[in-house]
């Protein structure tokens, strides 16, 4: 079975202030899913690798957020073959906010998954071959095969996880007591993410 999950990289708080509320405990550039039941402390994490992309300190981290034009994230999607164990995850500089260029495949159009692995989608007629690493590394490393028709449903289901993971940061932002910042948090992710746009594929 193939399942493809969208994840965020785990920074390294060591280099970054520490955060204001509870985080999920994870070694710093692993990967950590988002979902519909991601926990308080899981959102936190999100959160608070957001902040890390900021310049200097912050005596209020959200209002900061919020201030910023754009926002990004380390991370993208994973995929995983369940029968092989085998996974490719995003390579380096890759951002969770272009999940969304994995529909250009159906077009014809491999997306860049960032580098140091450099992970590459294969096109084929009717299968895709995801990559590990390309160049001379390419057979090296793992890879795995998806249905070139399989595809939209793999995507449907981040939709669904990232539409999910929406309500989460709402309930976190009010158990954190944001208020009024905590709406316009879930907003930014939301435009910055581009998780509750309809997801719209190409026609064959």
């Amino acid at each position: 079975m193939i399942t493809m999950q969208a994840v965020v990289e785990v920074p390294n708080f060591d280099f970054h202030p520490l955060p204001p509320w509870p985080v999920s405990a994870a070694a710093p550039y692993s990967f950590m899913p988002i979902h519909p039941t991601s926990s308080d402390t899981d959102v936190g994490l999100f959160v608070s690798a957001l902040i890390c992309g900021l310049e200097g300190d912050h005596d209020d981290p959200v209002a900061a957020l919020l201030a910023e034009g754009t926002l990004s994230q380390p991370g993208g999607l994973r995929l995983t073959d369940t029968a092989t164990r085998a996974v490719v995850a995003p390579g380096c500089c890759a951002g969770l906010e272009d999940w969304r260029e994995w529909v250009d495949i159906l077009a014809g159009q491999p997306p860049w998954l960032g580098h140091g692995p450099t992970p590459e989608v294969e096109i084929g007629i009717d299968e895709l071959r995801v990559w590990q690493d390309n160049g001379a590394n390419r057979h090296i490393g793992q890879s795995i095969v998806v249905e070139r028709s399989a595809l939209p449903e793999l995507l449907n289901s981040v939709h669904r996880d990232l539409t999910g993971f929406l309500t989460c940061v709402q309930t976190w932002s009010e158990r954190n007591g944001l208020g009024s910042k905590g709406t316009d948090l879930v907003e930014a992710i939301d435009r910055n993410f581009h998780m509750t746009a309809p997801l719209i594929f190409p026609e064959h």
